[in-house]
């Protein structure tokens, strides 16, 4: 084993990048053409078809059959140009991925043959087996039926050969059995919540929309040196590895030239993703060693949402395709920094006017005001539900370090915006509106032109911050799907919004003016806030943890406890006041997240344990063994064992570790036995959350074999040969 890993390691430095087949058309030329998009509708389908299609996606007017028929025949036609030979409902389950059953594009004809086939039934819904997929209750094993029904606001695409339909994943009696059902509610629950502000403003106003922006952090890891990790292959993550003499401690990584076999990879993501209308813009790396982030231009939540599931399927692809294996846990290497998703989010108007970003005037300002403060207030009152949307078993090790937030979620808005809220509250309800823009900042060198500076800085340790004209939801973890965090960030504004709204017509209706009003009745909010959800300090502070829970705001850091929030009667009231989860469903989401909560801890800790016990402790045992040998063969020849000392030192060390490891193996495993046992699912997941907390218990003393054991020996690839491999 040891001379396997030693040559392994050494063939894996030697790899050479692959040549990428780079098109010869600009980007502008391809980009899009596997999207079954507007231009291609125009030419696929009938006028008076397209201009009803269109008035499904933009106005949410209801889609005919016949009308569907004929969508999916200009869909055919096109997709037989572009030789496809199947389709699939392609969903997203509550498993953290995306889902997909492939039916070959065939009917038979009438006369004993088979001819290309595909209707608007086709298009419109499959059934899929249902049991199979977590639904917390909802469906028995014997009752299998659920339903995929498309969703025609995300446009159809090409993969291989087969035409995706982006779908959402329902059970027999309706429920939600996936992650864009609730998305699309929020979504229109948000809308229908600002629009009579927005129209307070500009009557001309239709539509409010969510946007994101989400940034996909992951490590990549060369595939030789991940099939000798169990670790790495079944949990995604090292569970064991003393951390490499130099890891990111320099900061030379961040933003470093990217590595010829990572800019090979980055570029065959980009093509793929160009030519599915994914606008991915921005590559680089990112703090530790071999990890790297990707990014588009912010677009439209659900269609956003979409496209990151799409590229995270495309980077797993593509990755080996280049002897890669990329990483979405959140941790997969302790000690240096995880990886999240940073999910940016906004709002704004069919008429293209940004809410979250400060106006071009003082009315400007007011409508800018009424939304940044009113999200302040839904993150306050929502606190713990918004944890809750990104809790899970692989970003829990995430949270609390490395530029990760803390598992406590507060709003960071920088001095500009700090300093104005408290104006306000000194200022009478008429003042005028005026918050600073960019400044210009020179640098001090003649040759360099003047740079401009944002009216509010970043702060790394704030899970939820404010960044000039949008708000940054840092805590989201890497292999998550975003439309968990953005649907209760929906809900809650917008359940703030009605409440508010509801006070500003009052304030409206009794002769005040609109600039008055909105101060009015803004004010109280700003002071229920502004010393309480907001913070811009150190977020790592010990001293914080315990400022946070004074001041009312979540300070709970196990997993299970998080997940709770989702059936605390605040939660269920305001989900279902928006429309967006019945009980039922918000139920049946904290079985679900329990259990794979359950499962995920129980893998890792069989995995450590069986590592443990295979792996490690054969090796140290071999290393002591040798030199037990070499004491003996000392004391054959010299007839004592002076000058030994540190053979005999090293000898003691070993056999205490492997005690120990001995020791916190079998305790796991028996804490485990009694865990499985356990009936109820919550009180079972708090049990595998006491596992949890000894997974890196029974790290320490392997992690410090491997610095006593012979290198040759060792059996697994170290950190400084899985991180600077690239």
């Amino acid at each position: 084993m040891d001379n396997n890993r030693l040559e392994l390691v050494r063939y894996s430095f030697e790899k050479k990048a692959l040549p990428v087949e780079i098109p010869e058309e600009k980007t502008s030329e391809y980009y899009g053409e596997l999207v079954f998009d507007r231009p291609k509708m125009r030419k696929y389908l009938p006028a008076n078809v397209y201009a009803a299609f269109l008035d499904c996606v933009d106005n949410g007017k209801p889609l005919d059959r016949a009308t569907a028929d004929e969508v999916a025949k200009g869909m055919k036609n096109w997709a037989l140009d572009h030789h496809v030979t199947h389709i699939t409902h392609w969903f997203q389950p509550l498993t953290e991925g995306t889902a997909e059953k492939h039916d070959v594009m065939i009917g038979y004809d009438g006369n004993g043959g088979i001819i290309e086939e595909f209707d608007g039934s086709a298009l419109v819904q499959q059934e899929p087996d249902a049991s199979s997929f977590p639904n917390g209750g909802i469906r028995a094993t014997f009752e299998a039926r659920g339903y995929t029904a498309w969703d025609p606001t995300s446009p159809v695409f090409i993969q291989d050969d087969t035409l995706c339909i982006p779908s959402v994943f329902v059970s027999y009696t309706g429920e939600a059995l996936d992650y864009k059902t609730p998305l699309k509610k929020s979504l229109n629950a948000v809308s229908e919540a600002a629009l009579p502000i927005c129209r307070l403003f500009d009557p001309k106003v239709k539509k409010v929309n969510s946007f994101l922006g989400w940034e996909q952090e992951f490590f990549l890891v060369d595939e030789d040196l991940y099939a000798t990790r169990p670790d790495l292959m079944i949990t995604g993550r090292t569970l064991m590895g003393h951390m490499s003499s130099k890891s990111q401690q320099l900061g030379d990584h961040y933003f470093g030239a990217i590595p010829s076999r990572v800019a090979a990879f980055m570029r065959d993501v980009e093509i793929a993703a160009h030519k599915l209308g994914i606008p991915l813009k921005t590559r680089h790396n990112e703090v530790a060693p071999n990890q790297f982030e990707m990014a588009p231009i912010f677009g439209e939540a659900n269609l956003s949402n979409d496209q990151n599931q799409i590229v995270m399927n495309l980077m797993n692809n593509l990755a080996r395709k280049h002897g890669f294996v990329a990483l979405m846990h959140e941790k997969p290497f302790d000690g240096v920094n995880g990886s999240g998703k940073h999910c940016n989010w906004s709002l704004g108007t069919d008429t293209g006017t940004p809410l979250l970003a400060p106006g071009k005037d003082a009315r400007g300002n007011l409508q800018f005001l009424i939304f940044f403060v009113n999200t302040l207030a839904a993150v306050q009152e929502h606190n713990s539900l918004l944890k809750a949307s990104i809790a899970s078993a692989t970003n829990a090790p995430r949270l609390g370090a490395n530029e990760a937030p803390p598992a406590i979620v507060s709003a960071f808005l920088g001095k500009t915006m700090t300093d104005v809220l408290r104006r306000l509250l000194e200022l009478p309800s008429d003042t005028t509106v005026e918050i600073a823009g960019k400044k210009g900042r020179g640098v001090g060198l003649v040759e360099i032109p003047e740079i401009f500076v944002d009216n509010t800085d970043r702060n790394r340790t704030s899970p939820f911050a404010f960044i000039g004209n949008r708000f940054e939801f840092r805590a989201l973890g890497s292999s998550a799907n975003c439309a968990r965090s953005l649907t209760v960030i929906n809900a809650a504004v917008a359940d703030q919004l009605r409440t508010y709204y509801g006070q500003l017509k009052s304030a409206i209706d009794s002769g005040k003016e609109l600039n008055v009003a909105v101060m009015d009745t803004l004010k109280p909010i700003i002071r229920s806030i502004i010393d309480v959800v907001c913070f811009d300090g150190n977020g790592y502070s010990a001293d914080w943890v315990e400022e946070a829970a004074k001041r009312g705001l979540d300070v709970e850091k196990r997993v299970p406890e998080m997940i709770a929030a989702y059936n605390s009667p605040r939660a269920v009231e305001m989900l279902g006041r928006t429309g967006v989860f019945s009980q039922k469903e918000l139920e049946a989401r904290c079985e679900v997240m329990w259990e794979t909560y359950c499962k995920k801890v129980q893998i890792e800790s069989r995995v450590m344990v069986r590592m443990a016990v295979n792996h490690i402790v054969p090796a140290a045992i071999e290393y002591k063994t040798r030199l037990l040998k070499d004491l003996a063969l000392h004391k054959e020849v010299f007839g004592n064992l002076d000058g030994c000392e540190p053979e005999t030192w090293m000898v003691n060390q070993i056999s205490e570790l492997i005690e120990k490891v001995r020791t916190l193996a079998e305790k796991m495993r028996l804490a485990r036995k009694e865990a499985n046992v356990i009936g109820n699912i919550y009180d079972r997941a708090r049990a595998y959350n006491r596992i949890a907390d000894d997974i890196p218990v029974l790290r320490r003393p392997i992690d410090r074999l491997e610095e006593l054991v012979d290198n040759s020996l060792w059996p697994l690839p170290k950190y400084r040969e899985l991180l600077f491999i690239s």
